[in-house]
């Protein structure tokens, strides 16, 4: 999302190959214009490339597992200046001009060891092919865990690779349409129940803690999980006895729109902002575009 944004602010025309995880087309393909009026079903196209139509201004968003044939086909009808390839750093079959590697910096070190002892898809050896190393949740992880992290993966690191860090910052509560109805500051000492099916749950619900509201009780479900109308009434109908709200990720309000629209859920979008290695970023992004006109 970052990435888009910043390239169509440089006059950027992109298509953002992704997988569709979970989603029916992924083993076909399918195409979002985003900044369109679509209503795209989140089990046809997965959540994470609707979540991506809904922010992005002028963008196209294949999904569809065989990325190196999507390329082929959607290429010549889109006409892209840029094309971004989400979790793609194992796909050899399309070349890329700039590698990014994203590490999640609260996942403990014992988890890096590669499947099933861990939570890795391919050893370390891959990072060779890595021309910068970005660092998530950096703010929540801390200067610490960042070194202990960097040391970790350091030996395997080409000279001179870049780094960057970042960490996200809350900036609203919008209802099912897009639209805010709370200010961060609105959401203090309110009453609130978090619900999330994301990857990573508790750095969601340590932002609502932060930001001072009443947390009544936090439910996690599976990433990408599809809810069932009765999973979410029992949530409105104990969050209306107690005059709270339910709060949820913007990735989680786009397949609870297809089973519900309440007033009582909101969901708390986020932007991204860097901590350091943003200059260089850019710098390196930049970079893919120079001596090719």
């Amino acid at each position: 999302l970052w990435l888009s944004q910043y390239l169509y602010s440089n006059n950027k025309r992109v298509m953002i190959l992704m997988r569709g995880y979970k989603g029916k087309l992924e083993h076909s393909s399918g195409l979002i214009h985003a900044g369109k009026i679509i209503n795209p079903d989140p089990i046809d196209y997965g959540d994470e490339a609707l979540l991506l139509a809904r922010r992005l201004e002028n963008a196209t968003v294949v999904v569809g597992k065989k990325r190196s044939e999507n390329l082929s086909f959607y290429f010549p009808k889109v006409e892209p200046d840029v094309v971004l390839l989400d979790d793609g750093h194992q796909h050899i079959k399309i070349k890329r001009k700039l590698n990014i590697v994203l590490f999640d910096s609260l996942m403990p070190l014992s988890n890096y060891h590669v499947a099933p002892l861990g939570y890795m898809r391919e050893g370390f050896q891959a990072l060779k092919d890595a021309d910068l190393i970005v660092f998530g949740r950096a703010d929540m992880a801390g200067p610490q865990k960042i070194q202990q992290l960097k040391d970790l993966i350091y030996p395997h690191l080409p000279a001179g690779i870049q780094f960057a860090e970042f960490g996200y910052r809350p900036n609203g509560f919008y209802n099912s349409a897009n639209v805010r109805v709370l200010t961060l500051e609105q959401i203090r000492h309110r009453k609130v129940i978090c619900m999330a099916g994301i990857a990573n749950p508790l750095s969601f619900f340590k932002l609502i803690e932060d930001l001072g509201a009443e947390i009544l009780v936090t439910e996690s479900f599976p990433d990408h999980h599809f809810f069932k109308p009765d999973e979410v009434n029992a949530l409105l109908s104990y969050a209306k006895s107690e005059d709270a709200l339910i709060v949820t990720t913007e990735k989680d309000i786009v397949r609870l729109n297809k089973i519900v629209n309440d007033d009582a859920i909101v969901f708390l979008e986020v932007e991204l902002y860097f901590l350091n290695g943003e200059s260089e970023t850019k710098e390196l992004i930049d970079s893919c575009f120079k001596n090719i006109y």
